[in-house]
């Protein structure tokens, strides 16, 4: 049978490691993923949730795998790529999803400890785990790869009280640019997806605040996103429907970025 334009959103055959799969977008992605067809690498420090999601997974008859998975430390990362690779045969995309926010504090108010946990999760794990799935890529002899990195709106949109998650998520656009510029040599695409206001347990502070009501009006779609309003995005930057792309960043927001202030 002919193939159709849907088929290249397909993933049978191909294998996704998500990091922080425990919870969020990650188990939500994981989910995404393993329907098209692909078999799934799921990692975060929470194993009892990586371990309870993958259950469901295979109930539902996937292929998939939880990692114990620090993406601050070098060698978890590293083992939670071989894992991938030595239970599938092959990793063909990375989705940087991990991230953490220190709540509602401004510059002023962030101490030593905010800072670093917020760069080194959002930003600096990023570049390693992109870094060591390259030289594996490479060192394997693997045709090419794709590098999905989960930004925010917020690098775009400067509101009170976010830093340093903005600051984080803005210079996770240009690491993506940068990334895809370097990595084409190598047969590797670099995108980012980046949600708008999605309730998670990284929004909730604001989203579920008083201020909510008069923040979501300022949508022009007049509310805010749902999970499953990123599957399609997910999809074409994790399959071969995306094949021409790289260095993108692909915003889902409901307007937000075009909206009045």
């Amino acid at each position: 049978m002919a193939s159709t334009p849907l088929d290249r959103f397909r993933l049978d055959g191909k294998t996704v490691a998500i990091t922080g799969a425990s919870s969020g977008f990650g188990h939500h992605f994981a989910g995404v993923l393993a329907s098209a067809g692909a078999s799934v690498v799921l990692g975060a420090r929470r194993l009892e949730k990586i371990d309870a999601r993958v259950a469901e997974l295979q109930a539902a008859g996937a292929r998939a795998l939880g990692v114990a998975l620090d993406v601050r430390d070098a060698a978890s990362l590293a083992d939670f790529l071989d894992a991938g690779w030595n239970e599938f045969g092959s990793l063909d995309v990375l989705v940087n999803n991990a991230g953490v926010e220190p709540g509602a504090k401004t510059y002023a108010m962030i101490d030593e400890e905010d800072w670093d946990t917020v760069l080194d999760t959002n930003l600096k794990s990023v570049w390693l785990g992109s870094k060591l799935y390259t030289e594996r890529v490479v060192a394997r002899g693997q045709s090419g790869g794709n590098i999905v990195n989960i930004a925010s709106i917020t690098a775009f949109r400067t509101i009170k009280g976010q830093f340093p998650y903005a600051v984080s998520k803005a210079a996770l656009i240009k690491a993506t640019e940068v990334m895809a510029l370097e990595a084409a040599r190598f047969g590797i695409r670099v995108n980012a997806l980046a949600p708008g206001y999605i309730l998670t347990d990284v929004s909730r502070l604001l989203l579920e605040s008083p201020k909510s009501p008069a923040f979501e009006m300022r949508i022009p779609q007049r509310r805010y996103g749902r999970f499953d309003d990123l599957d399609g995005p997910l999809l074409l930057l994790a399959s071969d429907a995306s094949a021409y792309m790289t260095g993108s960043t692909v915003v889902v927001d409901g307007g937000h970025l075009c909206a009045e202030l």
